[in-house]
């Protein structure tokens, strides 16, 4: 992203095994952070929190980004260390562009279940202290039970596929950078693993973050007008990345 990577790569060119691993384990770090991720992940836990453990929820729904994202990155990663074998560049390409047009998905749903006004925010209490929460519902009556059993949806599972998708679209500029500063395969292979665990952990954690900010606080009671916003940038970012994978627009350097 923005040329960070090559620059955190650059620095253990020629050092150890133990300093080529702590390098994976930052990019994996910083690699979750990528725009693509967060808008994918963002607009599914907008999607489909809830109430009684939004925080939790959100971070199940990143350690299932991470946990798809690392199968695909093993899987087409370890080829590419041990024989050089990428992915064809059409493939990468629309790989990329499913990336995009996923987060046009996920974009749009959030926009047409705010519109059905499929989310509302108001105050339970838990322990003795009242708080603010927002809930999304399929259906705009409702009891305001929530009962553990009224969940939405498999979201974790369409986290998990959303990160196989991207483990898939961004395997050759992950092989790349491990093989430029890795000599040895099984040190790559090992480096490689661990970058997938700093990613899937790093997602967690920003997940998790993520629920916690717009499912308690002062954040809540914008929530409806943030919904919206939220959805439009998405949706644009996803047609711009989408586009961009094809080369009808250019991608940022």
């Amino acid at each position: 992203m923005f040329g960070l990577d090559d620059w955190i790569s650059q620095l253990g060119s020629g050092e150890g095994l133990a300093v080529a691993l702590a390098l994976a384990l930052l990019l994996g770090l910083r690699h979750a952070l990528d725009p693509d991720h967060l808008a994918a992940v963002s607009t599914l836990i907008a999607s489909e929190g809830e109430a009684e453990d939004g925080t939790r929820r959100a971070g199940r729904l990143g350690l299932a980004w991470g946990l798809g994202h690392a199968v695909t990155l093993a899987a087409f990663g370890v080829p590419i260390v041990l024989f050089g074998a990428y992915l064809p560049d059409i493939v990468q390409r629309a790989a990329e562009a499913l990336i995009g047009v996923t987060i046009m998905f996920l974009a749009l749903r959030l926009l047409v279940r705010w519109h059905r006004g499929r989310f509302h925010a108001h105050a339970h209490r838990h322990g003795g202290l009242e708080h603010r929460h927002l809930h999304p519902h399929h259906q705009a009556a409702h009891d305001h039970s929530h009962r553990p059993e009224a969940r939405l949806g498999r979201s974790a599972r369409q986290a998990f596929a959303i990160g196989l998708l991207h483990g898939m679209g961004g395997s050759a500029g992950v092989g790349i950078l491990l093989l430029a500063g890795i000599p040895g395969r099984a040190e790559a292979i090992a480096a490689l693993l661990v970058l997938a665990l700093g990613t899937a952990v790093s997602m967690t954690a920003v997940s998790t973050a993520f629920g916690y900010m717009i499912s308690r606080g002062p954040v809540v009671r914008r929530t409806l007008a943030f919904a919206p916003a939220m959805g439009f940038v998405a949706l644009a970012f996803g047609g711009w990345y989408a586009l961009g994978a094809v080369g009808a627009v250019p991608y940022p350097v």
